[in-house]
């Protein structure tokens, strides 16, 4: 099947690197006009645009922890475009610490940009979506949204309650065209944990040894969840969480 987001517009943040790259690259395979964002302007920024090019594609710099900088994204995707269907919110940051040895800065951060960083962005998106009656949010969670690993607070604290937003949202907003879910991957070769797994000698045969599945998860196989979600087909699943772990998450004991 192609074409499977023919005549669609999707913004997805944190899309110059990882499962947003992923995402934004199949969903201008599959026929979207695609507007991807990050906060810096950066060499993979300058890679995407070359990849996506200028006709279907909009990149716009912005950080989603700051409310102005989502109005504006969604201001240049309508006005590009002509109209928003799908939002991805990808953007997210790693904050691991011990509870007691966590600086107030590092807790805010974390929860600006993995938490309220998908509300600052879904609330500028909602009017326009509202209007036409229809839209598609995808939040992309986690599964330390799910259980809870030592050493990563607070993390799971904002991964648990995106969950909650989603399930929130989609509640509140179904009778009114709009459909709202979450992914919550576990660990995927992303540039950033491929940079892990090499500087950690024996780390990737450890994680690879207590997946159920035996390997690691790819980006794509992300991207094509959240095109799924996006897209027509899922027209009946709204405040869904949709765990993308090979099985880890199941696991009792090691």
């Amino acid at each position: 099947m192609a074409n499977r987001l023919h005549n669609k517009v999707a913004i997805v943040t944190g899309s110059t690197l990882g499962i947003g790259a992923a995402v934004a690259h199949l969903f201008a395979a599959e026929g979207a006009c695609v507007v991807f964002n990050s906060h810096r302007d950066d060499d993979a920024a300058a890679t995407m645009r070359r990849q996506l090019g200028d006709e279907k594609a909009l990149f716009v710099q912005g950080d989603v922890a700051d409310p102005a900088s989502m109005v504006n994204l969604v201001a240049q995707t309508t006005a590009r475009f002509g109209k928003l269907d799908i939002v991805i919110n990808n953007a997210g940051m790693d904050v691991f610490s011990d509870p007691l040895a966590l600086a107030a800065e590092q807790w805010q951060r974390c929860m600006a940009v993995d938490l309220e960083g998908a509300w600052n962005l879904a609330r500028a998106a909602l009017p326009a979506m509202l209007a036409q009656g229809a839209g598609s949010i995808v939040n992309i969670a986690s599964v330390h949204g799910h259980r809870i690993i030592p050493g990563c607070f607070p993390y799971p604290v904002a991964k648990h309650a995106l969950i909650g937003l989603t399930k929130s949202l989609a509640i509140e907003y179904a009778a009114r065209g709009i459909r709202v879910n979450s992914i919550s991957p576990g660990l995927i070769l992303t540039e950033r944990v491929e940079s892990w797994l090499a500087s950690t000698p024996g780390e990737r045969e450890r994680q690879t040894a207590i997946l159920p599945c035996k390997r690691i998860g790819q980006p794509e196989e992300v991207a094509y969840t959240a095109l799924f979600l996006a897209s027509d087909e899922a027209r009946f699943i709204n405040a869904a969480d949709i765990v993308i772990d090979g099985g880890r998450t199941q696991l009792y004991h090691e």
